[in-house]
């Protein structure tokens, strides 16, 4: 992208700030979990929200997602990543509400896992410790290690019919038509 995707502007804010307040819709608890502080530049100035920074720059997002855990007061919680810029709190409230007795809820958008647009026990940084250690980085990884409820496709439409909270940013392309899809554009 050239620049760091939490960063883009979206309507006149960071995509960062714009996830955050949406989730904020729902959850009461936001812990961002982000860079070092000499490798972002992005400013969260929000108020009541918990920044992890992390020790080593690039460590992951299995090792991201472990810490967040770690971090979270709740037992459950909904994992995202930075570059959702139609993330729906609706979509993510109901996701957590899909999770049940299974220790995470990890949805399936075009046959692929979701697993930065899921819902966690705490316990599941136990896990991704262990994944971690065995020298494993894939964070999929994590749909094996515990008991996991798929949610797929079919299910994802009742709530999204566009599947639009599940479009993530991986090119200048992708935010322009992001930008298109939320009317900025």
């Amino acid at each position: 992208m050239g620049q760091p995707k939490a960063a883009l502007d979206f309507g006149g804010v960071p995509i960062l700030t714009r996830i955050i307040c949406e989730l904020k819709r729902r959850f009461a608890e936001i812990v961002v979990v982000a860079a070092p502080e000499s490798e972002d530049s992005l400013q969260i100035d929000l108020p009541a929200i918990k920044v992890i920074r992390d020790e080593t720059a690039y460590q992951g997002p299995l090792d991201a997602l472990r810490r967040g855990l770690d971090a979270v007061s709740n037992e459950i919680a909904f994992a995202c990543s930075c570059d959702l810029p139609l993330l729906d709190s609706d979509v993510a409230a109901a996701i957590v509400a899909m999770l049940g007795d299974f220790d995470a809820a990890i949805p399936i958008v075009g046959e692929k896992l979701q697993p930065l647009h899921a819902a966690y026990r705490k316990r599941c940084a136990s896990a991704l410790a262990a994944l971690a250690a065995r020298g494993e980085s894939r964070l999929g990884a994590i749909a094996d290690a515990v008991n996991t409820r798929r949610i797929f496709e079919h299910d994802l439409l009742v709530l999204d019919r566009q599947l639009n909270s599940f479009f993530n940013l991986n090119t200048l392309d992708d935010y322009q038509r992001a930008l298109k899809i939320a009317g900025l554009a």
